[in-house]
């Protein structure tokens, strides 16, 4: 069984930064291709980046891009995802999902493993 477990949230005024963390147990780290996605209250969840087993191929959402930055350390079987400039509006719960294997996807369904979530408030 696949566990998935985030750490990092917490408030933070606009503008500042925060760095989420991921960390897997259960199958090889680098056999899995990892994201975050974030979801609102009342919103639907949104994937937000998505990063391939070797950290090599990153794709990131037109909301988060030139202000987030993903990133893994397959040593140490953990994902991160740097947010700088934060806003308001990105005040959400923030998941980590994993998959076997290399994905091109950012659907919540193309993911199978997903962490409870770790909060980012954001003030204004």
């Amino acid at each position: 069984q696949v566990q998935v477990v985030e750490s990092g949230g917490g408030l933070v005024q606009a503008g500042g930064s925060l760095r989420l963390s991921c960390t897997t147990s259960g199958l090889p780290f680098d056999d899995l291709s990892m994201a975050w996605f974030r979801q609102a209250p009342g919103k639907e969840r949104e994937g937000i980046s998505r990063i391939n087993r070797n950290g090599v191929l990153r794709f990131y959402a037109d909301s988060v891009k030139g202000r987030f930055t993903i990133s893994r350390d397959n040593a140490k079987n953990t994902l991160y995802l740097q947010m700088n400039s934060l806003k308001p509006e990105e005040t959400a719960m923030y998941y980590c999902a994993a998959r076997q294997g290399n994905t091109w996807s950012l659907r919540s369904a193309d993911f199978d493993y997903w962490g409870q979530g770790t909060q980012v408030t954001v003030s204004s």
